[in-house]
């Protein structure tokens, strides 16, 4: 799996969205252990302890937990889980609207562009 990462943005920062969507999004369920530092690492391509720093800031939300012996696990609170997930879309949305503002639509053509884009989908 490739790790888009790019120079706009503090790498870990970019870590810890990635992890966040990954678990949002069910490719880690709740409970399930992760890869150690080192695997992730070298997955992502990029230093053990700018994961380490990102793995920190996702234990620091709650949405990992480190246990002494059995390494990292996603957490078990389905509930926030749930709720980074929709932070996340409302993040994703805003950002959305703001950057179609910019190019100059209003909310009435952004929502019919959506909606169009939405039955090219089906």
């Amino acid at each position: 799996m490739a790790w888009n990462l790019d120079a706009d943005k503090p790498i870990y920062a970019q870590l810890v969205e990635i992890i966040q969507m990954q678990i949002v999004s069910g490719q880690y369920k709740a409970g399930d252990r992760l890869p150690s530092v080192r695997e992730l690492a070298a997955e992502a391509s990029v230093n053990p302890n700018t994961m380490q720093k990102a793995l920190a800031e996702l234990e620091r939300n709650g949405l990992i937990n480190t246990q002494r012996t059995s390494g990292r696990t996603v957490t078990e609170d389905n509930e926030l889980i749930r709720q980074t997930r929709t932070q996340l879309a409302d993040e994703y949305i805003k950002n959305f609207f703001l950057m179609m503002k910019k190019l100059g639509y209003s909310e009435e053509e952004i929502i019919s562009l959506i909606k169009h884009a939405a039955e090219e989908e089906k």
